[in-house]
C-alpha cells in the first residue's frame, strides 16, 4: 500500500491535578484524558525516494506550524524510519482542525497519527507498546495519543490505565483568540504551595460507574491557577457556558481551550450563540466523547 489517510483526534483532560515537580525537571501529573470529535486528517505517502537519510515532505494547510524537523509529525516520522531502518522517503499532508496551542494536544495526536500510519504504510507490526515506548520520546501526551479513549494518566503521562466510555454528553469547546505557552504555565506553577486537588480517583471512579454527575462534580485543573490569572477571558468563558446550563465547565491542559459539558444539543447551542454574540471565542465546536 502507498497511501494511508489516518484522523488525528483531540484530547481534553476531564481533570488534572500536578503532584509535584521532578527533580529530572518534569512534573508528576495525574489525569484523566478523553477523547473528542475534533480531528486532524494526515495522509501518508511513499514519495519513491531512497537514500541513506530519505526525506521527509510535510504538506501543510496552516502557515503558523513549522514544516521541518521542529515539527512533531516530522521528529515522529524520523524516530521511526531510524528505529525501523525504513530507507524509503515519505511525504506527509496535514488537514489541520485542532485548535493551536490550544491544550488539546494537537501537535503530539499528530504525531501519534505518523506512528499508525507508518505501522500500515511500512508494514512495520508495530504493537501498540512499541508505539508508545518509542511515542514517549517525542512527548508525554503522545503514548496517550496513541492509544486514545478515555484514560487515567500518570506519571509524566506515560502511565496509562485505560478507563470505560463516560456516559453520553454534548461539549461545547471554545477557544479564545489568544495562545498559552505550556513551557510558561508548568515554569509558573508551584506544585508545593497548590491548596486545592481535583479528585481523580473519585472521578476514574465514577466514571466506571457510568455516573456523569459524579463526574462533572469532580472537574478541575490545577493549571488554571497560572492561564486564568493571565487570561480572564478564559473563566469568563466557563461562565458562560455553566449559565447557559452546563453540568460543569474546565479549561483543558495548559489552556486556554474550555470546554462545557451539557445533557442537551439544544443548551449548548445557546451557549455557543452566546460565546459567538460576546467575541469571547474564535473557534467553536459542538461535538462528543470518541473512544
Amino acid at each position: 500500500m502507498d497511501r494511508i489517510v489516518r484522523k488525528a483526534y483531540a484530547k481534553i483532560n476531564l481533570g488534572l491535578d500536578v503532584l509535584r515537580k521532578r527533580p529530572d525537571g518534569y512534573h508528576e501529573m495525574k489525569m484523566i484524558m478523553q477523547t473528542v470529535g475534533i480531528y486532524d486528517v494526515l495522509t501518508f505517502q511513499k514519495s519513491g525516494s531512497r537514500g541513506k537519510e530519505p526525506e521527509i515532505i510535510l504538506s501543510l494547510d496552516n502557515s503558523e506550524l513549522p514544516a521541518d524537523k521542529n515539527n512533531l509529525i516530522y521528529r515522529a516520522a524520523r524516530l521511526i524510519m531510524e528505529a525501523y531502518d525504513i530507507q524509503e522517503g515519505v511525504k506527509i499532508t496535514l488537514e489541520k482542525h485542532i485548535p493551536i496551542a490550544a491544550g488539546m494536544a494537537g501537535g503530539s495526536t499528530d504525531a501519534a497519527a505518523v506512528f499508525h500510519g507508518f505501522n500500515e504504510l511500512f508494514g512495520l507490526s508495530m504493537s501498540l507498546e512499541d508505539m508508545k515506548k518509542l511515542g514517549v520520546r517525542i512527548g508525554a501526551d503522545v503514548p496517550y495519543c496513541i492509544e486514545g479513549g478515555t484514560a487515567l494518566s500518570e506519571g509524566i503521562g506515560e502511565i496509562l490505565t485505560p478507563l470505560p466510555a463516560p456516559p453520553k454528553a454534548v461539549l461545547l469547546i471554545a477557544k479564545p483568540d489568544i495562545s498559552v505557552s505550556t513551557r510558561f504555565v508548568f515554569e509558573n506553577l508551584h506544585a508545593d504551595r497548590l491548596k486545592n486537588h481535583p479528585d481523580i480517583d473519585g472521578m476514574a471512579q465514577a466514571i466506571r460507574q457510568g455516573d456523569l454527575k459524579g463526574i462533572t462534580d469532580r472537574m478541575g485543573n490545577v493549571l488554571e491557577t497560572v492561564t486564568i490569572k493571565e487570561h480572564p477571558v478564559i473563566d469568563r468563558i466557563k461562565e458562560e457556558m455553566k449559565k447557559a446550563g452546563a453540568e460543569n465547565a474546565l479549561m483543558s491542559g495548559s489552556g486556554p481551550t474550555v470546554f462545557g459539558i451539557f445533557k442537551e444539543k439544544r443548551m449548548a447551542e445557546e451557549s455557543c450563540k452566546t460565546l459567538k454574540q460576546q467575541e469571547l471565542a474564535k473557534q467553536i465546536f459542538i461535538t462528543e466523547f470518541v473512544q
